[in-house]
């Protein structure tokens, strides 16, 4: 009998085995989560320890993101070349060794230097995980899957944070990074023993052992296998990243890319003056990590709520409202509060709307391009945005420094959210072919 396996994974319902891999994939986004939050934790103590001004302090913020933005554009065009799995390890090992490198700076240059390393695998992580949860689930658990699994930064973020903030009660700084190296590492042998190579791939990139590799992953997902595979559809693309600047898919990736980065400056304005706002307004850096896991909190719920809402509605349309409402309250959250727990429950609800924004994004990626260029396009958009956020920390910090007030400078980076909602109108709903 001679059947398409990824007609199979579409048609079938989803196995115990393919929702633990996409569990795997929360929780490595999970780390990502927390591994870009890390500085935003430390933040207050480094600013203690070193002495730097709000300027300095937003230049640190942003340096991660510029690793992410190489890392995802070259580890994603990696993916579609050698594979998902040996990616996303080679990530975890990048991961934990800048993680363990930040614990030990004792300036701005090499702290920064760590952290563009670990943003390296950061962003090529978070280009393959999504690619490969989209290529793990069936066609009508996909969107949820994607939602899940980007749901995993805000809950890194969560449970991450909760601990940072007990460690920073007995220790300094350096243990936030310590503990992110630790917990990356312990990511390994989970996916050497529970995440397989998609076969979705493995039909892109075929050898001579391609079919009985297919079949031993669609056993251990409980599905029947094949006798053989069907034939390749069309030449396999060389340059994968040039083929997102074709005709068929120029403007969808011009569109996706700018949208991205757009909500991204927004998102990031946020997650990373958090603390030092929290500061700066006579509350404890103990107090200002608990603020920061509220903004996450929302986060969470945000993609829960958008990830049940895709069975019903379309995640373009859910995206887009997200979008419209993170814009409102930014600017809100810019008004500051009077109380500590009047200033916790709008950082959760911003956290609501802003994170919805993204993880919805994430699925509409997953659904835009095909599966040949599926994580180099994800890796470019991911890439591209996080440069550009990087500006996000760095802008506001420069902007604080020359006497602007937290409203005015909230109202700037909302604006963000409003382009990112303009681009997905100019794009409509798509969806490419596997």
């Amino acid at each position: 009998m001679t059947d398409d396996p990824r007609a199979i994974i579409d048609s079938e319902p989803m196995s115990r085995f393919q929702w633990a891999v996409v569990a795997i994939m929360v929780g490595l986004n999970a780390l990502d989560g927390f591994d870009v939050l890390s500085i935003s934790f430390a933040s207050p103590g480094i600013v203690r320890d070193w002495g730097i001004d709000r300027g300095a302090l937003g230049l640190v913020l942003s340096m991660e993101l510029i690793g992410m933005a190489v890392g995802s554009i070259i580890l994603g065009g990696v993916a579609d070349r050698i594979g998902r799995r040996y990616t996303i390890l080679g990530c975890l090992l990048v991961m934990a060794f800048g993680m363990a490198g930040a614990s030990t700076a004792h300036g701005l240059t090499t702290l920064s230097l760590w952290r563009v390393l670990t943003g390296l695998g950061i962003g090529g992580m978070l280009a393959t995980t999504n690619a490969a949860v989209s290529e793990a689930a069936n066609a009508a658990q996909r969107n949820l899957a994607v939602v899940l699994m980007a749901a995993g930064y805000p809950l890194g973020a969560i449970v991450g944070g909760s601990i940072a903030s007990l460690l920073l009660s007995q220790h300094d700084w350096p243990i936030v990074f310590q503990f992110g190296a630790v917990a990356t590492l312990c990511f390994v042998p989970i996916v050497l023993w529970r995440a397989p190579e998609s076969i979705a791939f493995a039909m892109q990139r075929r050898g001579p052992d391609t079919l009985a590799a297919v079949n031993h992953t669609l056993t251990r997902m409980g599905h029947r296998t094949v006798v053989t595979l069907p034939p390749l559809e069309g030449t396999r693309e060389r340059l994968p990243l040039a083929a997102l600047f074709s005709p068929a898919l120029l403007r969808v990736t011009l569109l996706i890319t700018l949208a991205y980065t757009a909500q991204l400056m927004t998102f990031y304005f946020l997650l990373k003056w958090i603390p030092k706002i929290v500061v700066d307004m006579g509350f404890q850096a103990s107090s200002a990590g608990g603020v920061l896991v509220f903004a996450n909190c929302g986060g969470l719920v945000g993609s829960l709520v958008l990830g049940l809402l895709t069975a019903r509605i379309r995640v373009h349309t859910l995206t887009m409202v997200m979008m419209a409402f993170s814009s409102v309250l930014v600017a809100l959250f810019g008004r500051g509060q009077g109380s500590y727990a009047e200033l916790a429950a709008i950082a959760a609800i911003t956290g609501f709307f802003t994170n919805g924004g993204i993880v919805g994004l994430y699925a509409v990626l997953a659904r835009a391009f095909p599966t040949g260029v599926r994580a180099t396009a994800t890796g470019f958009a991911i890439g591209v945005g996080r440069g550009g956020s990087a500006l996000a920390p760095a802008v506001a910090g420069a902007l604080f420094s020359a006497g602007y007030g937290l409203q005015t400078v909230a109202i700037l980076m909302a604006s963000g959210s409003v382009i990112a909602l303009i681009a997905l109108l100019a794009l409509g709903n798509r969806a490419a072919p596997s």
